[in-house]
């Protein structure tokens, strides 16, 4: 339904006409889905263009870096990469390297610096292992709970006192599993950060999750440009056409909570409605294994009276059940089959659900706004009992390579994502050939890309 709006109003009504099949969807499912995927929160977040400088200025990159990045908190690494004391992480986001270390008193974090004369501590982003941080120039030594503990030719230095010589820590938090880091010592804390993400997955236990593969890639963009790719499903119908037939992009649900989180909601086991022919039920469930076809070993029969969403449910809620050893018989068929997805600002996205159970990063590289990394990591359920297993070395993909490439990728998954990512360039060139100088949103489907820039610049102005 469209209308006609004033200043400061929406020009469409999701709640009429974009929700209403997604609401016919649920109503069908055998085990319905809980209360906090059944809310409605789109809030109207203006129309205005937003400027191609903001993913092309060096200026406007230095402004994200001193007032975005060192203000928030971000999720620098998971539990599993630091299980035993000794273990450590380095993190980095544009020039900042900050060294997350498993200490004898718990998880803590470094400016990851030698206060000698500067060198990292540890030289690599990635896990490692170590009873010291010793840096590898002139052999200043700490313990891993930051006290000096050795400098040679200690006589040379009797101006340097242990008191002065303990190592800058970094602010820490813990939520689900992941490790999360804050450069600035005054920000308000990671519960309050994290808003309505901790009570919306609290039937979705991410601590008990672990990481089983993690691919990363370099992209020719800036960050906010890949990030924006995946806020959306605007762009199934013309990105990926072989998705249409089992996804119902354009009755995608687009929710805006507080200012670090937004949520799409898109069901699968329905067509889109840019098809012209319906579907059977059968095509539909045939359509769906277009994408993860790893855990089918046979094929799905659409019985009378069924559909492809109870039946697709069902299978791979007793496919993932064997598979990873869990009990799923209480899970709904939403959380098993469909497309959930949180944005927890700036750079994290979040898929509670059971079959996409991604997570991902994105970062600038380095201080260079026309470059990015982007990350995906898969979390599987940790069956009871179960000893969580070591995290997976990251598996690099070259921007010219396929995510086919990538250890534990599925083909199908690759190929949505060789999707996606083929367009950051052009889009990245794009920005600088306009003539026209800012880009118009939609009010509805893009409103999450919207918030987004109204967040950042937020934290731009504050500062």
């Amino acid at each position: 339904m469209v209308v006609t709006s004033s200043s400061g109003t929406a020009n469409c009504i999701p709640g009429d006409f974009l929700r209403s099949d997604l609401v016919l969807f649920l109503a069908s499912d055998l085990k319905p889905a809980p209360d906090i995927l059944k809310e409605e929160s789109y809030r109207y977040a203006g129309s205005d263009d937003i400027a191609f400088s903001r993913y092309t200025s060096p200026d406007f990159f230095a402004k994200e870096m001193e007032h975005v990045w060192t203000k928030v908190w971000q999720w620098a690494c998971r539990l599993e990469h630091i299980p035993q004391v000794g273990d450590y992480y380095v993190y980095e986001i544009g020039a900042y390297s900050i060294l997350v270390v498993h200490t004898p008193k718990g998880i803590k974090a470094y400016h990851n610096s030698c206060l000698h004369r500067g060198t990292k501590l540890k030289p690599e982003e990635g896990m490692g292992s170590s009873d010291q941080l010793r840096c590898p120039f002139h052999g200043w030594t700490w313990s891993l709970d930051g006290e000096i503990q050795s400098i040679p030719c200690a006589w040379d230095f009797p101006h340097a006192k242990p008191e002065s010589l303990k190592l800058p820590e970094v602010r820490v938090g813990q939520w689900g599993g992941f490790i999360f880091v804050n450069l600035d010592d005054d920000a308000e804390d990671l519960e309050s950060f994290l808003g309505e993400i901790p009570e919306h997955f609290g039937g979705w236990d991410m601590e008990n999750r672990f990481t089983e593969f993690h691919v990363a890639k370099e992209l020719p963009c800036n960050w906010k440009a890949g990030a924006e790719a995946f806020l959306e499903a605007y762009h199934v119908v013309e990105t990926h056409p072989q998705l249409l037939p089992g996804t119902g992009d354009a009755n995608v649900q687009y929710d805006v909570y507080s200012d670090h989180v937004t949520r799409f909601y898109a069901a699968s086991g329905v067509s889109s409605p840019h098809l012209d022919t319906p579907l059977s039920e059968q095509e539909l469930v045939d359509a769906m294994l277009v994408g993860d076809r790893s855990l089918v070993t046979d094929e799905l029969e659409v019985k009378e009276g069924e559909t492809a969403r109870v039946v697709m449910a069902r299978f791979l809620r007793k496919t993932l059940g064997e598979k990873y050893k869990v009990n799923l018989e209480d899970v709904s068929d939403s959380e098993i089959i469909d497309t959930i997805e949180y944005h927890l600002f700036p750079n994290m996205i979040l898929f509670p659900g059971l079959s996409l159970p991604m997570v991902y990063r994105f970062r600038p590289l380095g201080c260079d706004p026309d470059r990015s990394l982007f990350e995906i990591l898969f979390l599987r359920p940790l069956a009871p009992g179960a000893e969580r297993p070591e995290a997976p070395e990251v598996s690099y993909v070259k921007e010219e390579e396929s995510y086919a490439l990538a250890d534990g990728m599925d083909a199908g998954m690759a190929h949505v994502y060789d999707q996606d990512t083929s367009n950051m360039r052009a889009q990245q060139q794009g920005f600088k050939a306009a003539k026209k100088k800012g880009e118009t949103l939609g009010n509805y489907q893009e409103v999450r890309i919207r918030r987004f820039h109204n967040v950042l610049d937020k934290y731009i102005q504050q500062s």
